[in-house]
């Protein structure tokens, strides 16, 4: 059967709108382009529940519409989703030449009539809880407290070595097959403190702390004690200190949650007995037995298989009144001075528990923030045999942007322009705008490679391990280089949607592959000067242009090796702003209409301009001019 050749574009307001996610009981405008040579006899608009699968028909009928070619006749229908959650949706056809299924074109948004149905998706939500808007327009900062910076006496614990050489490469060499993770360099609380005013001067107004909490590692997710910061790392007055030092140089706080499984040497589960033997691990009657889930034979689930790291059983109502309660741990460090949570391992929480921390965390601070660790597109993200729905509305208010990382070091490091417009794109359609607002848009994490290495080092095997690794070090050609593609990723990390977030010492020139060899300490004294210049000078024109902050995007660019995008506003006094980057080997030209300024050189451009191979440019539209 040939094909009717049907236009539509989910993406473009032409043919839906509005664009994006949308409250329950909004009304939806879908527009589909049917060549006039066509006899239509039927045209629905079919709709699938992703809760219940069940299907909605929707009546498609032709209108006289303007905005399209006059070889087309455009059949419209209003659509009006009255329940929060997903739904898909495709176009069915009858014509003089038999039936038709309108889908999606796999990889790209446009209509096509392919075997294989694909449907568009269409998020819908239903806030129960303000945006925590003092996040729009911000910048995070994440770190890792045992690398960054110390400050006062050392605290030494048995077990533990305490290194003197700060900067020295971390212990890596397993110790009987393990790795024990218990060597430390010292960083702590009023290390922090001693740096506000550096971090108040990058431009930083949130701190995302690594987990601060009583743990046997030097990285703190193996939790012995929620309710205790970790000796080495301070005390309950110094994390109070912190928070309200922060907040007077107009800095937050947010927290590292690792709930979905402890320690093993833990006064919960106390494999050890060094918590008194009333933990879970030998005690039937513990009180913290219900927490976990042995086997008949004494073995029990472990995150991942690590033994060490005993997974924890989210759908017991104690451990959740644990963690939930008036009194429980995430309300009470809220009330000791923390503006929020980072969920670690969020997809593995059973979606009623999630719903539990979200309903806590606000009941104790309204405008908490509450972010989730997912690697992947969280709008319709699937684990554990169940869809997480994180944004209907009832749940997290963001999450960290692993996808857009990707895209972008595709980008700056492979010329990849039509990737990360593709992936910003989707994000804009399928994130709820109070999600995009606060997205967490990361370059590095303690999870992953250190972004210079990322962009420009060696690429290992793939087999690669500890020992090759920790050999493996960039040469002066590759540092150089790297440094040049860091600042065209910093450009676009500190200037697309959400809130960019600078892994400690990104800004520094710090490099390294993957954990341990990521989480060095930071080089008090060596720091790329350079670099920090241009962080602290791209971050000063993101907070001086209130676009940035909650602001609309669309992609001007994404050919030959050039990406670019405009930020706008409905706000007649804001004036719209071009990011345009060229990572491709050939200079290409940019279409533009009017006046624009570049903000890094203050030239002015009037109309079209060239984007040179290495070039970013940050155009502020100028009307005066």
């Amino acid at each position: 059967m040939n094909s009717i050749k049907a236009i539509f574009d989910s993406r473009d307001n032409r043919f839906r709108y509005p664009a994006g996610a949308v409250r329950s009981g909004s009304k939806i405008r879908l527009t589909l382009l049917i060549p006039c040579s066509v006899k239509v006899l039927k045209a629905e608009l079919v709709v699938n529940n992703d809760r219940d699968l069940h299907t909605v028909r929707y009546m498609m009928k032709p209108v006289q519409d303007k905005t399209a070619v006059h070889e087309y006749v455009a059949y419209r229908v209003n659509a009006s989703p009255k329940e929060k959650g997903l739904y898909w949706y495709h176009f069915e056809v009858t014509t003089d030449l038999g039936f038709h299924v309108i889908s999606r074109t796999e990889g790209h948004n446009y209509a096509t009539e392919q075997d294989n149905m694909i449907p568009w998706q269409q998020t819908v939500y239903d806030p129960m809880y303000d945006e925590p808007s003092w996040i729009n327009g911000g910048v995070y900062y994440q770190i890792f407290v045992d690398r960054f910076n110390h400050a006062g006496p050392n605290v030494e614990l048995p077990g533990k070595t305490l290194r003197s050489d700060w900067g020295g490469c971390p212990q890596w060499q397993p110790v009987d097959g393990k790795i024990l993770n218990n060597d430390f360099f010292g960083g702590n609380l009023q290390g922090i403190i001693e740096k506000l005013p550096y971090l108040e001067d990058l431009g930083v107004t949130c701190l995302y702390l690594s987990p601060i909490f009583e743990a046997a590692s030097n990285h703190k997710y193996d939790t012995s004690d929620y309710f205790h910061i970790d000796p080495m790392f301070g005390t309950e007055e110094d994390f109070r200190e912190l928070c309200s030092k922060a907040k007077m140089r107009g800095i937050r706080i947010i927290l590292d949650g690792v709930f979905a499984h402890t320690g093993d040497d833990s006064l919960y589960f106390d494999r050890y007995g060094h918590y008194g033997g009333k933990g879970a691990y030998n005690n039937p009657d513990s009180k913290y037995r219900n927490w976990y889930r042995f086997r008949e034979d004494g073995s029990y689930d472990a995150w991942w298989g690590i033994d060490t790291l005993p997974q924890t059983n989210m759908l017991d109502d104690g451990y959740m009144h644990f963690l939930t309660g008036k009194d429980g741990v995430l309300r009470h460090w809220l009330r000791e001075g923390a503006s929020g949570w980072r969920l670690d391992v969020v997809d593995e929480y059973p979606s009623g528990a999630v719903r539990k921390v979200a309903k806590a965390v606000k009941a104790e601070k309204p405008d908490a923030l509450l972010i989730g660790e997912v690697w992947e597109d969280a709008s319709n993200k699937i684990a554990y045999q169940e869809r997480k729905n994180y944004f209907d509305g009832s749940r997290i208010d963001s999450v960290m942007n692993y996808p857009m990382k990707d895209a972008i070091i595709d980008f700056v490091r492979n010329g990849n322009a039509l990737r990360v417009a593709r992936q910003m794109e989707s994000i804009i359609a399928h994130y709820p705008p109070f999600a995009i607002h606060s997205l967490m848009n990361i370059l590095g994490t303690h999870d992953s490679v250190r972004i210079l290495t990322a962009l420009a080092g060696e690429i290992p095997p793939e087999d690669a391990g500890r020992e090759t690794l920790a050999r493996m070090r960039m040469t002066e050609a590759e540092h150089h280089c790297g440094i040049q593609r860091l600042k065209i990723a910093v450009a676009l990390q500190m200037t697309l949607p959400g809130v960019p977030c600078i892994y400690y010492g990104d800004e520094a020139g710090m490099e390294g592959y993957k954990d341990p060899f990521n989480r060095r300490c930071y080089p008090w004294g060596h720091e790329d000067k350079d670099l920090q210049d241009w962080y602290k000078r791209i971050i000063k024109i993101r907070r001086e242009h209130s676009v940035y902050a909650v602001g609309g995007y669309r992609t001007t660019a994404a050919h030959n090796g050039l990406y670019a995008f405009e930020r706008f506003s409905d706000d007649p006094q804001e004036h719209s702003i071009i990011t345009a980057a060229n990572c491709g080997t050939e200079a290409v030209r940019l279409r533009l209409h009017g006046h624009w300024v570049n903000m890094l050189s203050g030239e002015v451009i009037r109309d079209n301009t060239t984007v040179l191979p290495g070039e970013v440019l940050l155009l502020e539209h100028g009307y005066g001019l």
